[in-house]
């Protein structure tokens, strides 16, 4: 009984979570990441610098949670806290939707 209890909670978390990136409007990410992200993450979110991370392909779920620690302060970076000020909830999930909608490509450095 409580393995059927967890599979149940795991699909409805998975429910969820689809629902919440189905929810978001990749146009208005795009435009958001153009205006904020581009500068050094590239506007197809692949960086042309090592220093700077490449969002393409990455995990809707993470792109969220590491915008919304920056943004918090719970993770540490005085450059993307203040880029992540500038987002509002939707703008997380917009631009989150957008980078993880994207083909990761390998570009070497």
């Amino acid at each position: 009984m409580k393995y059927i209890n967890a599979s149940i909670i795991a699909f409805a978390a998975g429910v969820l979570l689809a629902g919440t990136a189905a929810a978001a409007d990749l146009a208005a990410g795009k435009q958001k990441a153009e205006q904020v992200c581009a500068a050094c993450h590239g506007a197809n979110g692949v960086s042309a610098v090592a220093d700077f991370p490449k969002l393409a392909g990455q995990y809707n779920e993470y792109l969220i949670r590491a915008l919304k620690d920056y943004k918090s302060g719970a993770r540490k970076n005085p450059i993307m806290a203040d880029q992540a000020s500038k987002l509002g909830e939707r703008d997380i999930d917009d631009v989150a939707a957008y980078f993880s909608s994207l083909q990761a490509l390998s570009t070497k450095y």
